[in-house]
């Protein structure tokens, strides 16, 4: 039996069947344990002192002197819940708990704590204070794991996903070298988080190398608190592409260019934005399409736009379906500037990949939340995350909490303590049976 069939067995069969009677670490008391609620939501409170903005949310960006002092503190609590820590070369704190199995790949959970300008105290944060207050509850029990158990961190999550591309190396020299609108290199700023561009191969981790990937995260959207729904299992991460479209007509002066002489980019352009609203919608699934970056050329209330910048994205679990979405847009994007007398060019200047999550992992999760009596909903990640990046070197799943008014990005972004709570018993259950796998 393969590891990743073998892992959907021990799910069903619990830990009396996975060992001989009186092997199973501490019997099935494990199946009772549960996390510190109280400790794990005053870790959140606590963090969110780095980087406080008057809004009431944290403008803690990846590599600024916020984020610093909060990986800091972060490493505090690590060593506090008995993890040995490190700094890999591109700057994610690992905590490790030794396992006793020799020679066993470590079981890798956490999320990351740097925020987008003007953010909340939650995305992020609340998976790497869970993972933390795990590690704590297993040291408080004593548990004898079996594998390795890494806490991590990953740094930059909000940029680029930084820390988790160069752990499955992917992460080139010029991404390395490139300066940011900051002017300032992506290895510079490494190097401000205590990691070593110059090492960064030292980072990268193939394909088994690690024996799963769990993260936590909240929803970021409405769907579980809407429903009233407790834990979201995902079942993949988005795929996204990002198409900047420039549109080109001709600049002329708006008072004296007839209606029927003009070569008007912007026309276009708003034919084009609804275009992209009416055939996201007329195909049956759970794909978006936004139009959310419109630039106008020259921008003057008297002159007719010569040129408008644009970007469409498009998101979906399935890769094959943005490419046919495109496809329709595409043709629509040349019927309007025909129509209107005017050119475009374009280019697919991101993309991506949708990310699966493992469905024996999936079934993990689903037997840790059945066993804690939570309600539960399988759903997709319309949001990127780390978890997508390891992927392609692990079976990976994905555990989602609520987000109140599926508010994200925003001061304003709440997960109610008790939420925060179910969220870590869960992840604590999924490593608990992952482990004795």
């Amino acid at each position: 039996m393969n590891r990743r069939r073998f892992l959907g067995a021990a799910a069903g069969l619990g830990a009396a069947a996975l060992y001989p009677r009186g092997l199973a670490p501490q019997g099935t008391a494990w199946r009772s344990w549960r996390v510190n609620g109280a400790r794990v939501n005053q870790h959140l409170s606590d963090l969110s002192r780095f980087g406080r903005n008057p809004q009431g949310g944290v403008s803690r960006v990846a590599f600024s002197p916020a984020d610093v002092e909060g990986r800091a503190f972060v490493m505090e609590l690590m060593r506090a819940a008995g993890l040995s820590v490190r700094v890999d070369p591109v700057g994610n704190i690992l905590g490790r708990r030794e396992g006793s199995l020799a020679g066993a790949p470590p079981i890798l959970f956490g999320s990351h704590i740097d925020s987008v300008p003007e953010g909340g105290n939650y995305d992020g944060d609340v998976g790497s204070m869970s993972a933390i207050e795990v590690a704590h509850t297993l040291s408080d029990r004593s548990y004898p794991n079996r594998h390795p158990l890494d806490v991590v961190v990953w740094a930059d999550e909000e940029s680029g996903l930084t820390g988790s591309r160069g752990f499955v190396g992917d992460l080139s020299d010029e991404d390395l070298r490139t300066p940011g609108r900051d002017g300032v290199s992506l290895a510079e700023k490494i190097q401000r988080i205590g990691g070593n561009p110059l090492r960064i191969a030292e980072a990268k981790h193939g394909p088994g190398s690690v024996a799963a990937y769990i993260e936590l995260h909240i929803e970021q959207g409405g769907i579980l608190d809407q429903a009233g729904i407790q834990i979201g299992i995902v079942e993949g991460i988005v795929g996204i592409n990002h198409y900047d479209i420039t549109i080109n007509g001709f600049a002329n002066h708006a008072g004296t260019t007839p209606m029927d002489q003009r070569q008007n980019a912007l026309l276009s352009a708003a034919e084009l934005v609804l275009a992209v609203e009416r055939i996201v919608r007329a195909e049956p699934g759970r794909q978006v399409g936004t139009v959310g970056r419109l630039l106008v050329k020259p921008g003057a209330p008297n002159v007719v736009p010569g040129e408008v910048a644009l970007t469409v994205e498009l998101r979906d679990l399935s890769m094959e379906k943005i490419e046919a979405l495109w496809d329709r847009i595409y043709r629509e994007l040349q019927t309007v500037t025909s129509k209107h007398g005017t050119t475009f060019r374009f280019a697919q200047q991101h993309s991506n990949v949708a990310a699966l999550s493992d469905p024996h992992i999936r079934e993990v999760i689903a037997d840790a939340v059945a066993n804690l009596g939570f309600t539960s909903q399988v759903m997709p990640s319309g949001a990127g995350h780390d978890a997508q990046d390891l992927a392609h070197i692990c079976p990976m799943g994905m555990i989602f909490v609520p987000s109140v008014k599926g508010i994200s990005h925003s001061p304003a972004e709440l997960t109610r303590p008790e939420d925060v709570t179910n969220g870590a018993n869960v992840l604590l259950q999924t490593v608990l049976r992952l482990d004795q796998a």
